[in-house]
This record gives structure tokens, C-alpha cells and sequence, in this order.
């Protein structure tokens, strides 16, 4: 059985697989997946923006992915990746460029995403409809919208890019960096 990255008690939104550790023995792999599930959650927020009503649990695992799933992704990328890529790519790559757009495209998410799970928050806090919380859903929409085109990015380019750059001791320290980050102490423990 994998482990879940999340941990014990650790909650997903309903449809959204938690990540696992053994993902992580392949970091492009395990960024890849969350990719898919950060596209989930996007579908997610979009039925919950058009319905107005309210699912709480729904919320608060929303909650959750955003404040854990979502800022442990970013600094995964920001942190590690990102660095790793521009080390190693070559001047005809052209990956200052993207690698700008992308950390930009980063600040503007997280943004959105305070706002988006502040309004949540207070929903869930006072039982109010996502309709009874000013421009909520609009925030939900423009959040899902601006990943979707956030992901088809990192998708299209950055991981193909990094899949052709980055050696087996780049990709090793990456797993072992990401690991560490969600508690675990290396490569070894992903290996098991």
C-alpha cells in the first residue's frame, strides 16, 4: 500500500486522489500527477462557483489542497525545480522566459488562492452559501481558469524541457528535496 503524502487524517477533496510518496521516486512523475490533481480541483471549483450552494466538506477539503497540496507543489518548483531546469538548460532553450512567466504566474495564484480560501473560510465559518459570499464564485472561476492555462504551461514545456535536461543526480535531488519537504528523509524512504 502507498503511503499518502498528505499523511494520516489528511483529507483530499472528494475526487481528488491523494498523492503518494512512491510517485516521488520519479519527481517529474509525481509532478505530472499533481498537475491532474491541481486540473481536479479546478473542476471542482467551477461546479461548486455554478451551484452556489454550499458542500462542507467539499470546502474544507478544498481548503486543505490550497493551503497544504497547493503551497507544497509551488515550492517544489520554485524552490528546486525551477532552479534545477535554468542551471541546465541551454541558451537556445529559452527558459528564462518561461521560468519568469511561470514564478509571476505563481505570485498571481497565490493571491487568488488567499482570497479564494478566505472566502471559503468565512462560508464554511458562518454556514453561508458560496452565493451569499461577495464575488466568491467569481474568484473560483478566475482561479480555475488561470491554472488550467498555468498547467497546459508547465506541461507543454517545462516538464518535456526538464525530462531532456536534467541528469539522474539532478532528478535524485530533486526527489530527495521534495521528500524532505513532506516529511520524509530522502530517496530511501521513497524506495521502500
Amino acid at each position: 500500500m502507498e503511503e499518502s503524502v498528505g499523511g494520516a487524517g489528511r483529507s483530499s477533496p472528494p475526487f481528488i486522489e491523494a498523492a503518494t510518496m512512491a510517485l516521488l521516486a520519479d519527481p517529474l512523475d509525481f509532478l505530472f500527477a499533481e498537475h491532474f490533481r491541481q486540473r481536479k480541483l479546478c473542476n471542482l471549483l467551477e461546479g461548486m462557483a455554478l451551484s452556489g450552494f454550499l458542500d462542507t466538506r467539499l470546502a474544507v477539503g478544498v481548503l486543505d489542497f490550497l493551503q497544504r497540496d497547493l503551497v507544497l507543489h509551488v515550492a517544489d518548483e520554485e524552490e528546486d525545480l525551477f532552479p534545477l531546469v535554468r542551471r541546465r538548460c541551454k541558451a537556445g532553450d529559452q527558459i528564462d522566459r518561461v521560468l519568469s512567466k511561470l514564478s509571476a504566474e505563481h505570485v498571481d495564484d497565490h493571491h487568488l488562492a488567499s482570497i479564494l480560501a478566505d472566502g471559503l473560510q468565512h462560508a464554511v465559518s458562518h454556514s453561508r452559501s458560496i452565493a451569499e459570499e461577495p464575488g466568491l464564485s467569481d474568484v473560483m472561476a478566475d482561479f480555475a481558469r488561470n491554472e488550467r492555462r498555468h498547467l497546459a504551461l508547465e506541461n507543454a514545456v517545462l516538464l518535456p524541457l526538464a525530462r531532456r535536461r536534467l541528469a539522474a543526480a539532478d532528478l535524485a535531488e530533486l526527489s530527495a528535496r521534495m521528500a524532505c519537504r513532506r516529511g520524509g528523509t530522502g530517496t530511501s524512504q521513497i524506495l521502500r
